[in-house]
């Protein structure tokens, strides 16, 4: 393929076309984005449900009498659940029965996200269990299944809401949700649903994009009755209509790693077509099947993009480029349903509104986001900063936890283009005495190696506010709301040594003793918070920011003060304003709890803008 001989016109496509392209090619309400198949069913609704307290119960035939219906995947303590019960329950069952779907091969169950330790019992008998409350798992539930038509599945799960060495993010240990903490999610919280598979079967697949190189690797694994030789892969990748390659591998011992090279267009203006960005979300477009012996064992659908971000002395580079970061530090919780969006619906509404009030990314606080989020945010193009939700104790079993479920997270996240940043870390959380325990350091250096072992193509915020060790991007909090201050703070003629001598707010050094600044990009990835809660919202008198308006006009002229100053400060390569939306007692949102602008969103857009320093025509 010789892209020089392209018509530009065939990939150049408008953000609604792409769209319409995208959609009539993939499921758009398949859970699981990166990996479609055609034979699915969706689960949520409607399941039993008891409460069980005391821990009576170690299997389904001990609980006496279902007590409640619950609607999945809302959790309990939700009102959208219909249960909304927010008080401490340690232990709950769920139960349903749906007809078995037809077909020949296997059939998968998953989960996609149940908080904190899930047992599923599939037509009486045990089948696993699972630890981990922001992550998914698949159990193969065919050698359970009977004649009768009918499955039945038993879940169990546990969350002690008092046991502060287990990932948990923002929610509360308390009865009443305080100060930055929000209210619990128990049980299953993201969609539950089967689906048919053959007896050989797509496990996993990994999208690695080489920018320098001009070629995509992709790395399949299979799963299932795996033959040692004898079968084939066949690989298309298309942008709309054009086809960018159409080959056939061997597979050998179930996995298969190949590099899947593109003709370097060598123009920039066609090169540029293909790449992902928040201005053009170009998409790759994916179908795979697998053979043996010219049978069809499998057919999935997936996609991916041409880009690529780094590092680059103190700037953050997007596809070789200079790229300035606008980010919103967004906590993903909704007033009736808490950590689980309304519907994909809302999740979509989420980016687009980001994308309208000017950021052209988020940063994911405390919570791993639905995989439906993500899609979004790859198919309309907004920047993704994924952090792992904090334990709030040091402990050896904490430890075990962050490093497990982390692994699962970026095992689940890495192939979205959105993503471009990992987070294990935030203000030390989990780590309190990091300047004088020896422990502690090793334990954020670990996992920032771990990190960028697992995934070395993108950078790690080893400690995301301050005191940090080995970090690929200094990120900085400072809530001072006085842009004056802000701006002598960091201006121009401020020393970086002298910088880093001085405690930040918080009573926190930047960086770490035998950690010195080593010219990474600096960013302000914390820093706004301006409050505002209008009078008859409920508890508005305690409501609160870091600072409060009292009415909107205020509201909106210090925003714009605040952002035309951290704009200008060229220390700076990028920022992170706090927050997206008023989450329960945090009034600091741009946007009420309900999505509404508190001001109209063209005036958030070039507030956001306001004094924006020129960096690339990519990223302006």
């Amino acid at each position: 393929m010789n892209l020089l001989n392209l018509d530009i016109r065939a990939v150049e496509l408008s953000a609604n076309t792409v769209e319409q392209k995208i959609f009539g090619l993939r499921d758009t309400t398949y859970p699981r984005p990166q990996l479609q198949r055609s034979q699915w069913q969706s689960l949520n609704g409607q399941w039993k449900f008891a409460f069980d307290d005391e821990g009576r119960c170690a299997q389904p035939s001990d609980l006496s009498q279902w007590t409640h219906h619950i609607e999945v995947p809302f959790a309990p303590e939700s009102t959208k659940s219909g249960i909304g019960d927010p008080s401490f329950h340690s232990n709950c069952w769920y139960e349903r029965e749906f007809a078995t779907p037809s077909g020949e091969g296997r059939l998968l169950l998953h989960f996609g996200a149940v908080d904190y330790r899930a047992r599923v019992w599939v037509n009486g008998q045990y089948m696993a269990e699972h630890e981990g409350g922001h992550t998914p798992f698949t159990i193969d539930i065919t050698p359970v299944l009977n004649d009768s038509g009918q499955t039945l599945v038993t879940v169990w799960a546990q969350d002690d809401a008092h046991d502060l060495a287990k990932p948990r993010g923002k929610q509360d240990w308390q009865l009443v949700p305080h100060s930055i903490w929000y209210p619990r999610t128990s049980g299953i919280w993201q969609t539950v649903w089967v689906e048919r598979v053959g007896t050989t079967y797509i496990d996993h697949i990994r999208w690695t994009p080489d920018f320098e190189r001009w070629e995509l690797s992709c790395y399949v694994a299979l799963a299932g009755d795996v033959p040692v030789c004898g079968v084939q892969m066949k690989v298309k990748l298309s942008v709309g209509d054009y086809v960018l390659a159409n080959d056939t591998y061997e597979v050998f011992n179930g996995e298969i790693s190949r590099r899947i090279t593109f003709a370097d267009p060598g123009i920039d203006d066609y090169r540029n077509e293909l790449l992902w960005s928040p201005e053009k979300p170009t998409l790759i477009d994916a179908e795979i099947q697998l053979f043996y012996q010219n049978q069809l064992l499998d057919q999935v659908r997936s996609y991916t993009a041409m880009r690529t971000v780094s590092i680059q002395r103190d700037r953050f580079m997007l596809n070789g480029r200079p790229y300035y970061l606008r980010l919103v530090l967004d906590q993903g919780y909704w007033p009736d349903s808490l950590m689980t969006a309304p519907d994909d619906d809302a999740l979509r509404r989420d980016v687009e509104l980001a994308k309208a009030m000017g950021f052209n990314g988020v940063r994911k606080h405390q919570k791993i986001e639905d995989p439906r989020f993500l899609y979004w945010a790859d198919v309309l193009g907004l920047l993704v900063w994924e952090e792992m939700p904090s334990a709030y104790r040091f402990t050896h079993k904490a430890v075990e936890r962050m490093t497990h479920e982390w692994t699962e997270v970026i095992n689940r996240d890495v192939n979205h283009p959105c993503i471009v940043a990992w987070v294990p870390f935030n203000e030390s959380w989990g780590v309190p005495n990091l300047v004088e325990t020896a422990a502690h350091r090793n334990y954020v250096l670990a996992m920032y190696h771990l990190t960028k072992t697992l995934d070395p193509s993108r950078p790690v915020i080893s400690n995301d506010g301050w005191e940090s060790t080995d970090t690929d991007i200094l990120a900085i909090h400072d809530y001072d709301t006085k842009p004056q201050q802000l701006a002598q703070r960091y201006g121009p003629e401020v020393k970086l040594s002298d910088l880093f001598e001085r405690k930040r707010p918080g009573g926190r050094i930047l960086t770490l003793d035998n950690y010195p600044h080593q010219g990474q990009p600096m960013m302000l990835t914390e820093f706004g918070g301006i409050a505002y809660a209008a009078l008859g919202q409920p508890d508005a008198d305690k409501a609160w920011g870091y600072e409060r308006c009292s009415n909107i006009s205020e509201l909106e002229m210090k925003y714009a003060a605040l952002l035309e100053t951290v704009n200008n400060i060229e220390m700076f390569s990028g920022f992170c304003y706090t927050q997206f939306s008023d989450t329960f007692q945090e009034a600091n949102g741009l946007l009420y709890a309900d999505r509404t602008p508190k001001f109209p969103l063209e005036a958030i857009c070039a507030a956001t803008r306001l004094g924006q320093r020129l960096c690339t025509p990519t990223s302006c």
